[in-house]
């Protein structure tokens, strides 16, 4: 079906924010300072009055709804697309919604929980015609594009192996650590090392192997405290990681090939500086990048593809991807061995075309939300 076009003719795509957590007051609510040439922030949702009435004053957005009038907001005439940043159990509810109403959707990843509700969520976005797609802020980072060309170029010999470990501290009570909202380290900072092998490697994992574990932490009594991941893919390849929700801050990965390496340090984080570190015949090149705004970059580039009619990369299909591989993942440490993933296929990968610039922002104050890090 041909994407709907928006219905007014500013040039702007104009979004309902929808849920006003920490990621969505931290990052994404102030990005739209620096994505004005095709985005404007026109409307919020989410349960908490005392969050509305704040965030509508400092951003000055006069449309305000509730959880039981997101149908009303939707149908308002006064927005053209979601970002949807609520918790992973309430993305396919809150995208088929948003689609049926014939609003485009910006979806935070994981795009779901499940595999059948990112079928839903693509089904439901194509037959309405609206674009979606899955919130990768690292798709439009300098750093991280780079690395892919770095690999791509041969520099380092064929890519053999990557390996990557992404963990935090998480707060008790945190939303994370409860499995009623489809948490847990696997969905939450796991999902940055399976994409991030995936466009490294520019191929899709044949098999997949899991264990999780957890201590005595009692903040760990509904989701486990970690995950140890082995991927499987063509060539003889062999991705690993480790996630946590139950250590230091560490965010790096490691891409090691016939003739040197790769390591991206704090390659998944948004508030600290990239460095990427390539060796070669014993010499090393160290490149810092700064630190960036990573979520304005996300809905240029999405506003613009809604305005040209172009399919998003990344789309629905790769928020998909990611799932199923989370969920056999999940699958492998329940039965105790690996699992062959389906057939998976890929047309479109992030490339360096796609990085965009925005400086930094300046972090606001929170209302009644704490950051997820202990």
């Amino acid at each position: 079906m041909k994407k709907r076009s928006p219905h007014h003719h500013s040039g702007k795509i104009r979004y309902a924010v929808v849920g006003l957590g920490h990621i969505a007051q931290n990052a994404v609510l102030p990005a739209f300072a620096h994505a004005g040439k095709n985005s404007a922030l026109t409307a919020l949702v989410s349960e908490d009055a005392t969050k509305l009435r704040a965030m509508s004053r400092d951003y000055d957005v006069e449309h305000v709804f509730s959880y039981d009038d997101y149908d009303v907001c939707l149908r308002s005439g006064e927005i053209d697309a979601v970002y949807i940043a609520l918790p992973n159990n309430m993305h396919r509810e809150y995208c088929v919604r948003a689609a049926r109403a014939g609003i485009h959707v910006l979806c935070e990843k994981p795009l779901a929980a499940t595999e059948d509700d990112c079928h839903e969520m693509i089904r439901a976005c194509a037959d309405s015609g609206v674009s979606l797609m899955a919130a990768y802020r690292l798709h439009f980072e300098r750093s991280n594009l780079e690395a892919i060309e770095i690999v791509k170029s041969g520099k380092l010999g064929e890519p053999r192996i990557f390996s990557s470990v992404f963990t935090q501290q998480v707060a008790a009570g945190n939303s994370r650590t409860k499995s009623r909202y489809d948490q847990g380290p696997l969905y939450d900072v796991g999902v940055y090392c399976i994409n991030a092998a995936r466009y490294l490697f520019r191929e899709e994992p044949t098999e997949v192997m899991c264990f999780t574990a957890k201590g005595k932490d009692p903040r760990f009594r509904d989701v486990e405290e970690m995950g140890s991941a082995i991927l499987r893919f063509p060539g003889g390849r062999l991705a690993n990681f480790v996630c946590s929700f139950g250590a230091a801050d560490t965010a790096e990965y490691t891409v090691v090939g016939t003739k040197g390496r790769l390591r991206a340090i704090h390659g998944y984080e948004y508030s600290q500086p990239i460095t990427l570190e390539i060796t070669v015949d014993g010499r090393t090149e160290r490149k810092t990048y700064e630190v960036r705004d990573q979520f304005a970059p996300e809905m240029i580039y999405f506003s613009d593809c809604v305005l040209n009619g172009k399919e998003p990369e990344p789309s629905g299909i790769e928020g998909l991807l990611d799932v199923h591989i989370i969920r056999s993942l999940y699958e492998s440490a329940k039965v105790g061995r690996p699992v062959e993933l389906k057939e998976l296929t890929r047309q479109k990968r992030p490339s360096l075309k796609q990085n965009i610039y925005r400086r930094r922002v300046v972090k606001p104050p929170l209302v009644h939300v704490r950051a997820p890090s202990a």
